[in-house]
């Protein structure tokens, strides 16, 4: 076992101390399960002696989760120490957790206490915690910022009063990694009795290093690492799980060490964590960030399809995804778009990829991401359509709460131009009178005496750059057609919805046998 690091999982209890983070029974219960699917070997359910609703949050833990530790936090007091047994007790591996400070900042003015007092005070709380449980862990809070000497005097006190596991955390974030893994190391070298406990590493995030400082003091021979999913924690966070486990998994040929966690439930247990406790993970975090796995640039997206491993050290399925995300937009090229249109079932001919490559061009530079049901809208609008009798090369509206809706529109005819300028006064509400005015220059230009049935707007997209897409119901002499133009400007949108209707109605005039529906597309 000297090769495994246990995996230490505290979101229930530090991750909970996240402002904002509170979770009730229930949600605690939903992501312990989770934990467990994920194969966390401790988890640390809470601090009982904290609430009654902790107290009850830990019993029912500990009842119901069967193939983890469940360890419960107290402080060395002995109510704590009850409190948190009667928490555990039913649980199938239970440990008890107890903490001390040992910086001399922290025995000034927290605990106002000297060494040897702390010292003995540990030693109780481990001897008591022991008559209960043989899994037994302590922490000497703070301990970055404390005697080095000390540590390896306390260390060895509570191992011989039976703790299993010792812990040193860099509770405040302070040290930096070479520092920290001088100073495991050093406990370890110092201290007699280290080889009988596990010696673990618990990093907070305040340099941003938690989790560089816990691979330098795995490295060094911690065997524990304490960590939270998505590095939730007080102030900047702990350890997070996902990257702790990740690295020695993508490393293993530099530390050669393992762990029990079933990666692919990484990017799910991150999910359901932050769906709990509302706190949303950053699109650039590691390993389960949304842009973890996404690529954009032209040359990387290049890359990732001849081969993964050119832009990703790890493959995205292992974290629990389904795989990349090539993000289309401005950046990226025509080797993405195409695998792209054939991922959606759309093989083009060259023609047919240059001519939707050079509008998705242009719509890239309005929007910011293209989505799928942009390319659908694409696709729609320039490869499955009937022929144009029309085509709309060119709309200005002006409008305003004080002036009367101006349309001036350009169309092309059966390859000849022809333009026109018309006024808003149909039956559209007074809301879409800009959009009426486009619609009554193009009727007028066109001739044409069909009416409009119907007249819808949605968002195809989200964001305040989503694509709007129009759908019109024409009628004349009897037929029916349906037209649809997508746009990120909306009067735009219409009026190609309209041209589109237009056109269908053509078609159909030349195809009568056909119903509204049939051959079209």
């Amino acid at each position: 076992m000297k090769n495994h690091v246990v995996i230490f999982d505290t979101t229930l209890r530090d991750g909970e101390q996240s402002p904002g983070a509170s979770m009730n029974a229930a949600e605690k219960l939903r992501l312990a399960r989770q934990l467990e699917k994920l194969g966390v070997d401790v988890m640390e359910a809470g601090f009982p002696a904290s609430s009654p609703g902790d107290f009850e949050s830990v019993r029912t833990i500990a009842r119901e989760i069967r193939n983890v530790q469940v360890t419960a936090l107290a402080r060395t007091s002995k109510e704590d120490i009850d409190r948190a047994w009667g928490a555990v007790r039913d649980a199938a591996n239970p440990r008890i957790h107890t903490f001390i400070a040992t910086s001399d900042l922290h025995l000034k003015y927290k605990l106002n206490m000297d060494r040897d007092q702390v010292v003995k005070e540990a030693v109780e709380a481990v001897r008591y915690a022991k008559s209960f449980t043989d899994n037994v862990e302590i922490s000497t809070e703070d301990g970055t910022r404390s005697d080095r000497d000390y540590l390896c005097k306390i260390f060895g006190a509570v191992i011989e009063a039976g703790a299993t596991t010792v812990n040193l955390p860099d509770t405040v974030g302070y040290a930096v990694p070479e520092e920290y893994s001088q100073l495991i190391t050093y406990v370890r070298q110092h201290t007699p009795n280290i080889h009988k406990a596990v010696m673990s590493v618990h990093c907070h995030n305040d340099l941003g290093l938690a989790t560089a400082n816990t691979l330098a003091g795995i490295r060094a021979g911690a065997r524990q690492a304490e960590v939270t999913v998505n590095g939730i924690g007080e102030r900047a966070g702990n350890t997070s799980l996902e990257e702790v486990v990740m690295a020695l998994n993508t490393r293993r040929d530099l530390m050669k060490l393992e762990t029990s966690i079933n990666a692919n439930q990484i990017h799910p247990t991150s999910r359901l964590t932050s769906m709990i406790t509302g706190i949303v993970v950053q699109p650039n975090k590691a390993i389960v960030g949304a842009n973890a796995f996404a690529h954009e640039a032209g040359i990387h997206q290049d890359g990732v399809l001849k081969n993964p491993m050119t832009y990703e050290i790890m493959e995205p399925e292992t974290v629990g995804l389904a795989g990349n995300n090539l993000v289309l937009g401005k950046h990226s090229g025509r080797h993405a778009f195409k695998d792209k249109l054939a991922q959606m079932g759309y093989e083009l001919s060259n023609e047919e990829l240059n001519r939707l490559f050079g509008k998705f061009k242009e719509l890239a530079d309005k929007r910011k991401e293209i989505l799928e049901e942009d390319i659908e809208a694409l696709v729609a609008e320039e490869i499955l359509r009937v022929p144009d009798v029309y085509e709309l090369k060119y709309l200005n509206v002006v409008s305003g709460t004080v002036e009367v809706p101006t349309a001036t529109v350009k169309l092309k005819i059966r390859g000849e131009e022809a333009k026109s300028a018309g006024f808003g006064v149909g039956p559209i509400d007074a809301a879409f009178k800009p959009i009426d005015a486009a619609f009554n220059t193009i009727a007028k230009i066109t001739g044409s005496s069909s009416k409009l049935m119907r007249f819808s707007v949605n968002a195809i997209t989200g964001g305040m750059d989503a694509q709007g897409e129009v759908t019109v119901r024409l009628q004349e002499n009897g037929l029916v057609a349906l037209g649809k133009g997508t746009d990120p400007d909306i009067i735009t949108a219409s009026a190609k919805a309209y041209v589109n209707g237009l056109n269908r109605l053509e078609y159909m005039k030349k195809n009568p046998r056909l119903s509204p529906n049939e051959g079209l597309r």
